[in-house]
């Protein structure tokens, strides 16, 4: 991400969180515990949102715990944010596509379900990629399988314990990160087997707590079969704008851009906002896909 980049994600945000800080503590550092269970439930039938991200990731034995330590345990990073390598900000520009992506955090960034905003995305057949926390779905079993298996909705993995993914400790909004190559792996490959279980297939997409990375953690993503994606416009300040800023926001997004927003703070201002812009980007000439409609179909 250039520096200008950052300067207008900046200015859109109002240097607000881009995703949920939990307990809204500082930016301190600090220590995060171990991996939390994976849970367990029946497999939901596959939809079209539930497939995997490609032939090989679905045949090739699964990479351990064990071997990325060894690959990576020792590997020093150089980035940190949203912009390491191979980090997906965008769609491809050659058509009028935009994707929304909903977050749904869990934990101490919040279970609540936004009902209103998935009401409005069925009435008016708006596809989007749903990023969902371990911890979001142990809260909302019910939520989730009826979400899982709607044909407009993807959905993506947003980690185990909504950690920054970090192989320092560092944290983000005062959330800690993993630490170590290990704990990278736990926060992946936790909710990736959870989200396996009730998909039928793994998912083909990765945003950690925060969408804060290290270019180290941004490879193991890879490694693990998902493809990490960030945003081009925060359309919602990790849940904290008025239904006026996020209308604002996410009005103003352009061909090709992932937009980022939250399903798990239904008191916010994320359903409104979004109920009015989307109708302001259709009239527009955009349309909505879902993250693997653009990514994986050319």
């Amino acid at each position: 991400m250039t520096a200008g980049r950052r300067a207008v994600l900046a200015a859109m945000t109002g240097g607000l969180l881009a995703g949920c800080a939990g307990a809204k503590n500082g930016g301190a550092a600090a220590s995060s515990s171990g991996p939390a269970g994976t849970g367990s439930g029946a497999a939901i039938p596959p939809t079209s949102g539930a497939v995997p991200s490609a032939t090989a990731s679905a045949t090739r034995p699964p990479v351990t715990r064990a071997a990325i330590v060894a690959r990576y345990g020792r590997s020093v990073p150089h980035t940190w944010g949203f912009d390491a390598p191979g980090v997906v900000h965008s769609l491809p520009r050659t058509t009028r596509a935009i994707a929304l992506t909903f977050d749904a955090c869990g934990g101490p960034g919040g279970s609540g379900y936004d009902q209103a905003l998935v009401d409005f995305l069925r009435a008016r057949h708006i596809a989007a990629t749903l990023f969902i926390n371990s911890r979001w779905i142990d809260a909302n079993p019910a939520e989730f399988h009826r979400l899982a298996t709607d044909p407009l909705f993807e959905i993506a993995n947003h980690g185990t314990r909504h950690r920054p993914l970090s192989v320092t400790g560092r944290s983000a909004y005062g959330i800690p990160g993993t630490r170590g190559a290990g704990e990278v792996y736990d926060e992946i490959a936790g909710n990736r087997a959870k989200l396996t279980r009730l998909l039928g297939a793994p998912p083909r997409f990765f945003r950690s707590g925060t969408a804060y990375c290290d270019d180290v953690a941004a490879r193991i993503v890879t490694d693990l079969g998902e493809r990490f994606v960030s945003f081009s416009v925060n359309g919602d300040g990790g849940a904290t704008f008025t239904a006026e800023q996020v209308h604002t926001t996410v009005a103003s997004a352009q061909a090709g851009s992932i937009v980022l927003c939250h399903m798990n703070h239904p008191e916010g201002g994320t359903a409104r906002g979004i109920a009015s812009a989307v109708p302001h980007l259709l009239d527009r000439g955009h349309r909505f896909v879902r993250l693997s409609d653009a990514l994986y179909r050319t």
